[in-house]
């Protein structure tokens, strides 16, 4: 049973969830998502995430509900609500609330073994991994992710859901995402300065290594694809929306429930201290195995791209890649073609200083644009990992701001 208080607050939050929700500007933003993400974009688009929450606590974003699970649903309702009453820039809301489905996955069966520095409550933490592949024998620690679904709990989960939106808003059960970084994965097992080492010392390990993870995540992927419990209905990935007229045309209008019909995301952070040539033998062959599997991939997050452009763009059904503040822009506009979205990741770093320097921030936006522009490059921008504001949440919608003020003005 949810308890009156819980179904109260929740009730509240999806109405006026869904009062934003059912603004036609919902529409105008999917067109121009989508025409983005086929190639003919209008002007770049703008998303803001990954956020230093502990530094924007506030009445908004603090969470009442007593129910744990219905407590994580209604965090992600304060959360979203938050982000659009304060900076939206071209964030799409989906008209039903996401519930989510009783889906469980094993891992890869090692327990990370790690010292952390910093507060509990941070969003910016430092690790220091334990390495626990020593040998060729520790490879079998690996094991399969596999991924199962209590149907009782989901459907406990789904009755509980039409108990408490009924008559306010819609729901749809949602499935599960995966994630193609298995070498952040890696690192979290070895630590970074054993996996470099690896490199020159131990090259055999570390292809045994990805080899089993990469075994390890196609298991995964297939047992949700037998399953059914892909989540076709996700609209983000890696922080940027991904409306397309092959995969998602409009909000929940996914083509079913398996990989092929979804995005996902690949990275390899490690790989920015390396060579192209060592990502061309060490990530690109593992990579390109697991993205077979989906519809379209999303490439990078932090990690350089510039230099090896020409082995990202060989990963299959890929369609946007990240550029990074580690990224040399021009190389990379000059490059990337006019086939793909340019991810361009603003440096958060501006939100750190002692004070925000609008006119700096405008000035490294108009000159990403400018590189797009040059070399006919789709583009968008992703505010994200802002690990600081200075304790001044303002920075956010002020930073917002400048960034719509920007692509709208370039473009026009």
């Amino acid at each position: 049973m949810i308890s009156a208080h819980d179904k109260e607050i929740l009730r509240a939050l999806a109405n006026e969830y869904m009062s934003y929700a059912s603004l036609p500007v919902q529409k105008e933003k999917i067109a121009l998502w989508r025409a983005l993400n086929r190639g003919e974009m209008a002007r770049p688009m703008v998303t803001i995430d990954q956020l230093p929450w502990d530094e924007l606590a506030c009445e908004e974003l603090r969470c009442r509900v007593k129910d744990s699970f219905w407590r994580g649903v209604e965090h992600d309702l304060r959360r979203t609500l938050y982000k659009w009453r304060h900076f939206p820039v071209d964030m799409v809301l989906d008209p039903f609330i996401r519930v989510p489905k009783a889906i469980r996955r094993t891992g890869y069966g090692i327990q990370v073994q790690e010292i952390i520095v910093g507060p509990e409550d941070s969003t910016c933490r430092s690790h220091r991994y334990i390495n626990q592949l020593l040998e060729m024998d520790d490879i079998s620690k690996i094991t399969d992710d596999c991924v199962t679904q209590d149907e009782t709990e989901t459907k406990r989960r789904e009755a509980q859901a039409e108990e408490i939106f009924a008559g306010v808003a819609p729901f749809r059960m949602t499935g599960v995402g995966f994630h193609l970084g298995v070498w952040d994965k890696l690192n979290t097992y070895m630590g970074a300065e054993a996996c470099y080492f690896a490199f020159y010392d131990n090259p055999e390990l570390l292809h045994a290594a990805m080899e089993r993870l990469t075994e390890a995540t196609i298991r995964g992927i297939e047992d949700a694809n037998a399953l059914g419990l892909h989540d076709d209905d996700a609209n983000l990935c890696h922080c940027s929306h991904i409306f397309t007229d092959e995969l998602l045309p409009d909000c929940g209008a996914g083509r079913g429930p398996v990989s092929q019909n979804c995005w996902c995301l690949g990275l390899a952070q490690l790989m920015t201290a390396v060579s192209p040539a060592i990502f061309g033998e060490f990530e690109l062959p593992y990579i390109a195995r697991m993205a077979e599997y989906f519809g379209m991939i999303y490439y990078g997050c932090c990690d350089r791209m510039d230099d090896r452009l020409g082995y990202v763009k060989r990963i299959p059904h890929v369609r946007k890649i990240s550029c990074s503040p580690w990224s040399d822009r021009e190389r990379f506009a000059a490059e990337i073609g006019p086939d793909l979205v340019m991810s361009a990741k603003p440096s958060p770093a501006f939100l750190a200083t002692s004070s925000l320097d609008e006119d700096a921030v405008r000035r490294d936006l108009e000159l990403t644009c400018d590189l797009a522009r040059q070399n006919n490059v789709n583009l968008e921008f992703l505010l994200k990992d802002v690990s600081t504001v200075k304790n001044d949440p303002s920075r956010l919608p002020r930073w917002a701001e400048v960034a719509m003020g920007v692509v709208e003005s370039m473009y026009n």
